[in-house]
């Protein structure tokens, strides 16, 4: 199963409380600083010794993040160190990113493009994103030659293909039909 579907179900957990608390900064402080502290060499060594249970992972990892968790973020420690789910973290901390930025109505786009985009290109293409979309729009990028020429934006479920790989995989599909 893929790491991003394992952590999903923990950052909609941790988003319906942001939601509920109106605690959306303080969430995201917390899963950082969580996500920083099982990044850590040692506490993922410990966390993947058999030998070691997993509630003393979790008060390890208490004790290293101090009291800036809170009773709800030592209950999300426990949890996930009861289901070997600390490793996620990092998928967790951008998944809640994502649905704090939806929140606040803000959409991560990503980009990836035949050829390094200048920043004008890509600031002109954030542009026309926010128009079409009515929201602010936060652009990361990526280059991917095989892709030939053209764009092609993920925002969110949402994938809008205008490579010339795209189109060509679009014809075959059309001349096989």
């Amino acid at each position: 199963m893929e790491r991003t579907t394992l952590a999903r179900p923990y950052a909609e957990a941790v988003g319906k409380l942001a939601a509920e608390g109106n605690a959306w900064d303080h969430w995201s402080e917390r899963l950082a600083l969580l996500a920083l502290v099982a990044c850590d060499e040692q506490v993922r060594a410990l966390a993947g010794n058999p030998a070691v249970p997993t509630e003393r992972v979790a008060e390890v990892i208490l004790a290293v993040c101090g009291g800036k968790l809170g009773a709800e973020g030592g209950n999300l420690v426990s949890l996930l160190a009861e289901n070997k789910r600390l490793a996620l973290l990092p998928e967790i901390v951008a998944l809640y990113e994502v649905l704090k930025a939806a929140q606040e109505g803000e959409l991560t786009a990503h980009i990836t493009s035949a050829y390094e985009l200048s920043n004008e290109q890509l600031a002109g293409m954030v542009a026309k994103l926010e128009a079409k979309l009515g929201r602010k729009i936060t652009a990361t990028q990526s280059v991917d030659a095989d892709l030939i020429g053209g764009v092609v934006i993920q925002v969110g479920d949402e994938v809008m293909d205008s490579s010339v790989r795209g189109g060509l995989e679009a014809l075959a599909a059309t001349l096989k039909a």
